[in-house]
């Protein structure tokens, strides 16, 4: 009876790539609808020039037409090549393979978990994925691989370390203690916003963290506690392959393998002295890897046309090779150039299920985002909060609720800001709210979901490792996935939201020179 009931639910799951075929279909669909009823909205935008507002215009495109086939058909191949997290992706697993197979992270992980709590390996591996918010979506490609790895060597369950990484740079990702270059532009947007009222406004570079600090704690015990008390004990033990028998045996670090560890730290750290003496300025022969054509530091660093920015991914996997390599000359897992030249593809084996995931994941993304669904319904939400007259908490919670639904359907930052600004900045200054607290307010909100939809670009990271460690007879739903996201994305809002009303009540400053109140 027990196998006739599994079998049907097996029969019964969704797999992903189904899941994403059928998504792409509803938002033809909905689009081509939409499209009939005539759906556009205008809504008032800061021209940066004139500091004046101006009408936008945005309508929801059809591609439930021969027009959109066309765009579908035309467009699906190239989109796929440019899909950021694929290139990303293939030439972070580049560095991942070596280190891997010379035993680097083997050795490296069992020294650094074996005489540690959980709860601590956990906490450390949250809290490095909310600071790493500063380096932008690479956070992703790097942390969601190595989170399963650190679990695995840990002895644990990969899938545990997987979502619990996930969880922390999605619900982290509003949250940096330095400005970001994301933040960065946002800033610029929130200062246009502000000069229809305060020409002359300025925000401090450091105008946010205090509450950033605050937050980021919170955040990281929060995620931790969840996924200690809830996550972990919902996962069934991992099977290792290596393991025949019922008792662990503990892994043996020898000669060798310290030899090759030291020599692999050596490398790494000359490596990241000539790095770390190129991006800063005013030293001799120092900062080659800086924009200098921008004000900011951070914009110099993470700029379209600063070689930090362009060549990032590179830069760190060039730092994994430099890892594996040396310790696998120091311990002697690579004897000669095949050695080396298979170890670089070693995790690339086995990817083709990852390739046809981000294949669809791809596909589905630009088919939405040309639909303009999600523009179309940020500019109602936006249009919402300028014409009523909100106030207090209110306004604070309305302006938080908007950040996180309108995230679901534009995962961009840049892109929602630029939308919601010019109406949210000015009602609440009028209600006695500074820009700088509206901004966190809108950081804030988008932690809460941007885990949460698939529209998100990097979800399919998530979705592809996690079906990778799976050791069900079924493969993992898409929703399923999304499921284990939930009581994240739930507890982190909680915790935010109490955040910004304490914050909002007892009226400390935010950051050097800024508070919630104007």
């Amino acid at each position: 009876m027990f196998k006739k009931k599994f079998s049907f639910r097996e029969k019964m799951t969704l797999h992903p790539i189904m899941t994403l075929i059928i998504l792409c279909g509803v938002a033809i669909l909905v689009s081509g609808i939409l499209s009939f009823i005539g759906a556009q909205v205008t809504y008032n935008k800061v021209d940066p020039n004139l500091l004046e507002y101006t009408p936008t215009t945005i309508q929801v495109n059809s591609l439930f037409s021969l027009r959109g086939l066309k765009y579908i058909f035309s467009n699906t191949v190239l989109n796929f090549v440019s899909f950021t997290p694929l290139s990303s992706l293939i030439i972070i697993l580049i560095g991942f393979g070596i280190m891997e197979k010379s035993g680097f992270l083997k050795t490296a992980i069992t020294l650094l978990t074996k005489n540690a709590k959980k709860k601590t390996v956990t906490f450390v591996l949250v809290l490095i994925c909310i600071l790493l918010s500063l380096t932008g979506d690479l956070s992703y490609v790097v942390m969601i691989p190595l989170s399963g790895v650190l679990f695995k060597y840990g002895k644990r369950n990969p899938a545990i370390g997987i979502i619990a990484a996930f969880a922390a740079l999605t619900c982290g990702s509003g949250l940096s203690v330095f400005l970001t270059s994301i933040d960065s532009t946002l800033l610029s947007q929130t200062l246009l916003g502000a000069s229809t009222l305060d020409p002359g406004y300025t925000i401090s570079t450091f105008a946010f963290i205090f509450i950033m600090i605050a937050a980021i704690v919170a955040v990281a015990l929060v995620i931790t506690k969840i996924t200690e008390e809830y996550v972990a004990k919902r996962h069934s033990k991992y099977e290792f392959e290596e393991k025949q028998d019922e008792e662990v045996e503990e892994e043996v670090i020898g000669r060798k393998e310290y030899r090759g560890l030291i020599l692999a730290l050596i490398g790494g750290f000359i490596y990241l002295l000539i790095f770390i003496y190129n991006i800063i300025p005013g030293l001799p022969f120092s900062g080659n890897f800086l924009d200098y054509s921008q004000v900011h530091y951070i914009d110099k660093l993470f700029s379209y046309n600063s070689f930090f920015s362009n060549g990032f991914v590179f830069i760190i996997t060039m730092l994994f090779v430099i890892f594996g390599f040396f310790y696998g000359l120091g311990a002697k897992t690579i004897k000669n150039n095949k050695d080396f030249s298979d170890a670089l593809g070693h995790s690339l084996d086995g990817t083709g299920k990852i390739l046809v995931l981000i294949f669809f994941a791809a596909t589905f993304i630009s088919i939405f985002k040309q639909t303009n669904i999600g523009p179309y319904i940020v500019a109602n939400f936006s249009n919402f909060i300028g014409n009523n007259h909100f106030t207090g908490f209110t306004l604070i919670i309305i302006l938080f609720l908007v950040s996180a639904i309108s995230a679901i359907f534009l995962p961009s930052s840049i892109s929602r800001w630029s939308i919601l600004a010019g109406a949210v900045v000015p009602v609440c200054m009028n209600a006695g709210i500074s820009p700088e607290f509206s901004q966190t307010i809108f950081r804030f909100g988008e932690c809460m979901s941007i885990g949460l939809t698939p529209v998100f670009a990097y979800f399919v990271i998530y979705l592809a490792y996690l079906e990778k460690y799976n050791q069900k007879s079924r493969p993992l739903s898409l929703f399923e996935t999304l499921k284990y996201q939930i009581p994240y994305s739930l507890a982190t809002g909680a915790v935010l939201l109490v955040i910004i009303v304490l914050w909002y009540i007892i009226g400390v400053p935010i950051g050097i020179g800024a508070t919630p109140a104007l």
